[in-house]
């Protein structure tokens, strides 16, 4: 279905970003990985995509914190079809001890970094008259909890730009939309699992039922085979007239 297409996908060596470059290349996109380290094992991550699915695949460190990197990933790139916004970051504290420089660098990578990447794949986009942008919200992009200020504050702006973006490039062949994963089962909400056991006393099942996915109603993890089925989704003809609007993903959790 999206043979001929290349895609870019930020903050994809693992996790969410690697699960929707699965899906992308599955379905025939050619895709680019990306991350902030540059170490063998990455390039031969990609290596390994692209022969399990028949398709061109490589790897292009950047880091989403730098703005000019950011914009150099699509140059890099030389073609941008389907640019996926993905890289982002956590850190927990209240508003009144929250750390200014780790406000600064979720803002640069979770928000700014999509701003820098969409500014330079929207010209080639338009020579072409066909682009896809998915950017990765939250439902945190949607709704709010403590202590959790810097990243809240990023998720609702990818889901302004989202917007914005949709509608500066409505009717020239292009779409852009959000999708708002709930609680998602990466390697690194895996590797929390333990921690929560020990501190509440829990088995695994009750651990992440009771407290991992107390505001997820499914109380079941989204996968990132999901998340990557919806990006493929929005890539595909029946969303052509899907743009500038939000997909949860969350088992219901923005529906309460």
């Amino acid at each position: 279905m999206l043979k001929g297409k290349t895609a870019i996908i930020t903050g994809s060596n693992s996790g969410i970003g690697l699960g929707v470059a699965e899906e992308l290349a599955r379905a025939g996109a050619s895709v680019v990985l990306n991350s902030f380290t540059d170490r063998a094992e990455d390039h031969q991550l990609a290596a390994d995509l692209g022969a399990r699915h028949g398709v061109a695949a490589r790897y292009i460190a950047a880091d989403m914190s730098k703005g000019a990197e950011c914009r150099d990933l699509i140059a890099k790139a030389g073609a941008c079809d389907i640019l996926v916004n993905n890289a982002g970051i956590q850190f927990v504290a209240p508003i009144d001890a929250f750390p200014v420089e780790k406000w600064d660098m979720i803002l640069a990578i979770n928000l700014s970094s999509a701003f820098h990447t969409t500014a330079v794949a929207l010209p080639l986009m338009r020579a072409k008259g066909w682009g896809r942008i998915v950017n990765i919200a939250s439902a945190h992009g949607l709704t709010a909890s403590p202590y959790k200020s810097a990243y809240i504050a990023a998720k609702h702006g990818v889901v302004g730009l989202s917007k914005t973006t949709a509608l500066e490039t409505a009717g020239q062949g292009i779409t852009c939309n959000a999708i708002c994963p709930g609680y998602v089962l990466t390697p690194l909400v895996e590797a929390q699992i333990p921690d929560q056991m020990k501190v509440h006393g829990m088995d695994r099942e009750t651990v992440i039922r009771e407290v991992m996915l107390l505001r997820q109603p499914s109380r079941q993890f989204a996968t990132v085979e999901q998340i990557g089925g919806t990006t493929v989704y929005l890539c595909s003809p029946a969303a052509d007239q899907v743009t500038g609007t939000t997909i949860s993903v969350d088992g219901g959790w923005t529906a309460l």
